[in-house]
């Protein structure tokens, strides 16, 4: 009896390694991936630490400064649409955090809010810049805020895109949401165990189904999107990087800090938003002293690439009050 459940649990072995060696979805080749996603106007700006940021700095340099930091799993080209119709008339700062894209892993494997807003001051002193206007997505909206609470001297604006950073809500309409509903990505990342096999085990068609459960303007979902952010998530040490952020509890920021920030904010909102309903953006709209908040029917968690025109046209308004070129 013994030996037959000893060869038996062998098999099981044997399948499990085939299966894996089938299945396995390996790193990618950082050279080919610098090349392929890292050509210029790219470059590659050490801060310290060890980390060498990947960033486009484009636009006059005499121009206003905007900073913009994508969100979680992204990298900085989700700001393509914005960078293009604004990099003629203002100074367009875009880079991939810690983690994400070409830049790669902290060294020190730090992913909390602290080193993030650090990063942010870092790359800023790097680049001369004084003062400027901040923005970001989801994630990088967070670390926006985050920066803005601690440095709101460097900010004459803030533009905050469907952003995560305030309390957890109860919403009860959130509840009744159909299955299919959230992200199967961020859920794969924060399930124990499971998660560990995503490191190894990341089909594409995840990570193009995680996309489209992302917007609600799925036209935006190309193949070509989904394999970048299908093979920047694999650029050497990322993967790791995600399943320790995910693996970190959720840390909002203080509501009273929140409520301290006069730095102008601008608002913008997917009411169709999955992921960070717009509940949110209203709570921000309620709580920040100094903001305007746009809300965007039938458009997701990405509003500033599936409504690359309706968006822009929120932004370049009401830059037109905030924006201030840098002292010569």
């Amino acid at each position: 009896m013994r030996k037959w459940l000893l060869r038996g649990l062998l098999a099981l072995v044997a399948v499990l390694v085939i299966a894996f060696l089938i299945f396995r979805t390996p790193d990618t080749d950082a050279a080919a991936m610098r090349a392929k996603y890292g050509g210029p106007p790219s470059q590659f700006v050490e801060i310290g630490g060890g980390v060498s940021v990947h960033l486009r700095d484009e636009g006059p340099r005499d121009a206003p400064a905007i900073v913009l930091l994508h969100g979680s799993n992204a990298d900085l080209h989700t700001w393509e649409p914005w960078a293009a119709a604004l990099r003629d008339r203002y100074r367009v700062i875009r880079f991939d955090q810690v983690g994400h894209g070409l830049t790669g892993p902290d060294p020190a494997h730090d992913y909390s809010t602290a080193n993030f807003v650090a990063d942010i001051g870092a790359v800023a002193d790097r680049l001369g810049l004084a003062q400027f206007i901040i923005g970001g997505n989801s994630m990088g909206a967070k670390h926006a805020l985050a920066f803005a609470i601690a440095h709101p001297e460097r900010l004459t604006g803030l533009v905050l895109v469907d952003g995560s950073g305030g309390p957890m809500l109860k919403i009860p309409r959130l509840e009744k949401q159909d299955k299919d509903s959230g992200n199967i990505g961020f859920a794969i990342a924060r399930m124990p165990g499971v998660n560990l096999i995503a490191e190894q085990i990341t089909p594409r068609a995840l990570i193009a189904r995680s996309l489209e459960q992302s917007v609600a303007n799925k036209a935006i979902v190309t193949p070509a999107m989904t394999d970048r952010y299908w093979e920047l998530l694999r650029y050497p040490g990322n993967r790791r990087a995600t399943l320790t952020r995910f693996g970190q509890p959720y840390d909002p920021l203080p509501e009273d800090r929140i409520a301290a920030v006069k730095v102008p904010t601008l608002i913008l909102w997917g009411e169709e938003d999955r992921i960070i309903p717009v509940e949110a953006g209203q709570w921000l709209g309620k709580t920040l002293p100094d903001n305007t908040l746009r809300i965007y029917p039938g458009i997701g968690h990405l509003p500033h690439e599936e409504a690359a025109e309706a968006t822009l046209a929120d932004l370049e308004a009401w830059l037109a009050g905030h924006a201030i070129a840098p002292k010569q």
